[in-house]
């Protein structure tokens, strides 16, 4: 399988060509750097993202709080979490870090805090 990632390492933006299967990478060309090489097949092997939303707060209208996973996640989970934190809501008062879901689906990640409230 080919597939092109646009590099975000730095800001050069290779266009890197990477072709292998769902468990290795064969090859790869466009790279400008090192780092390219090791985003590149990271990025096509298992891509992962920080996963960034809100949840809303307990007795609060119309207020949110903003959060964030303290760690990357699969992509492939991100929904997955996404339908867990639907269902969150966060206890006020809140400082910056504090862990409003731990361990999300079973992923060794936390989502935390943002911003303090309250």
């Amino acid at each position: 399988m080919n597939k092109e990632i646009i590099c975000t390492v730095c800001p050069r933006g290779c266009h890197i060509d990477v072709c292998g299967d769902a468990n290795s990478v064969a090859s790869l060309e466009g790279y400008g750097c090192k780092r390219g090489i090791e985003y590149a097949t990271n990025e096509y092997l298992n891509p992962v993202r920080i996963l960034t939303t809100i949840v809303k707060i307990d007795g609060v209208d119309n207020d949110l709080l903003p959060v964030r996973s303290n760690k990357p996640i699969s992509k492939d989970k991100l929904f997955e979490c996404m339908d867990v934190i639907r269902n969150v809501s966060a206890k006020l008062p809140v400082k910056i870090g504090d862990v409003i879901v731990e361990n999300i689906c079973g992923t060794d990640v936390n989502i935390v805090a943002t911003k303090a409230l309250g």
